[in-house]
């Protein structure tokens, strides 16, 4: 069984970085997808950030386009999130995500077979 551990929630001022990191235990998503989603108090399983494994493609949301970059690293199992000039409306219990399939997309939740436990991310303004 898989096991997605997050670290790098907190508080952060607006305007300020902070990174996230998602390391994946006891198996690997090589043929598909692992992807960050946040759940605020109006939205649940709202989509931020994916990458393809095998070809690191990325894909943001629109509002996160140009502040946020999703990276992985092979070595270390591990996807990162990287959060650059955040803003209040970013707060929210971010969610690491993996899925073992390409095909069924990037951007549903529910096409997602495994989940971090997540973690808060606080941006005061």
């Amino acid at each position: 069984q898989v096991q997605l551990v997050e670290s790098g929630g907190g508080l952060v001022q607006a305007g300020d970085p902070r990174p996230l990191s998602c390391t994946a235990l006891g198996g690997t998503f090589d043929n598909g997808y692992l992807g960050w989603f946040r759940r605020t108090q109006g939205k649940d399983g709202e989509f931020v950030a994916a990458i393809r494994w095998t070809t690191s493609s990325p894909h943001y949301e629109d509002s996160v386009k140009g502040r946020f970059i999703i990276s992985r690293d092979d070595s270390k199992n591990t996807v990162y999130l990287q959060m650059n000039s955040l803003k209040f409306e970013d707060t929210a219990v971010y969610y690491c995500a993996g899925n073992s399939w390409y095909g069924g997309g990037f951007s549903h939740d529910f096409k997602y077979d495994y989940w971090g436990q997540g973690t808060q991310v606080t941006v005061s303004s």
